[in-house]
């Protein structure tokens, strides 16, 4: 499918957005189980997140200036686009356990975190397979997971939801349920992303394959 090596230019940053992505999810999961390095891994998925939005600018400024694409201009838009959301989303949930002074992870904060990591881990897998669409099949495979993934992670957040506002297991603050609600609102929202990615691929496979 990559007629060129202008072609290429994109592959290449859908593939290293969504190894950005890949990494900021493994940190985040990290921060979860090593709260007490809250900070310096939130550090890092920021810098991460800047690096994505340098690749989501560029590759629009790119658009802008070509009049052949490997794909159609709305699907790369939509795709780098997407991708971006995800990484905001995981920053977001960074910032906020470093802003909210979280001392105690909790264990669906955990598992969603593991959830999104899985997710971002299939993302990549299949924008890897883009650039011939040869085995199509395989991506539309990664969809699949990305989307029963996505269902995981819901079950997850509902469960969190029930355990935040159960007077006998929630926490004794109310200031400390708002903080983890708003927590894993933004962990929930990220693998809802990640599905938007499944769906985009989906199209341009069944477009282009």
């Amino acid at each position: 499918m990559v007629g060129s090596k202008r072609d290429g230019v994109f592959y290449d940053a859908f593939d290293e957005q969504a190894q950005c992505l890949l990494d900021a999810a493994k940190l985040l999961a990290q921060m979860f189980d090593r709260i007490e390095e809250a900070g310096e891994l939130a550090q890092r998925i920021r810098d991460l997140e800047h690096k994505g939005d340098k690749i989501t600018h560029d590759t629009i400024a790119r658009l802008h200036k070509m009049w052949i694409t490997p794909l159609d201009s709305s699907d790369i838009r939509s795709l780098v686009t997407a991708l971006d959301d995800v990484l905001d989303l995981t920053e977001a949930v960074s910032e906020r356990v470093v802003l909210f002074e979280i001392k105690n992870s909790q264990e669906d904060a955990r598992l969603l975190s593991q959830v999104l990591v899985k997710s971002a881990s299939a993302v990549a897998k299949a924008i890897h397979l883009l650039p011939t669409l040869k085995r199509s099949q395989e991506i539309l495979d990664y969809c699949v997971e990305i989307n029963r993934l996505e269902n995981e992670a819901d079950h997850t957040y509902r469960h969190a939801l029930a355990i935040l506002y159960q007077p006998n297991m929630a926490p004794t603050h109310p200031l400390e349920v708002l903080k983890w609600r708003d927590i894993y609102d933004n962990l929930e929202a990220a693998t809802d992303r990640c599905e938007d990615i499944a769906n985009i691929l989906e199209g341009v496979v069944l477009e282009y394959g």
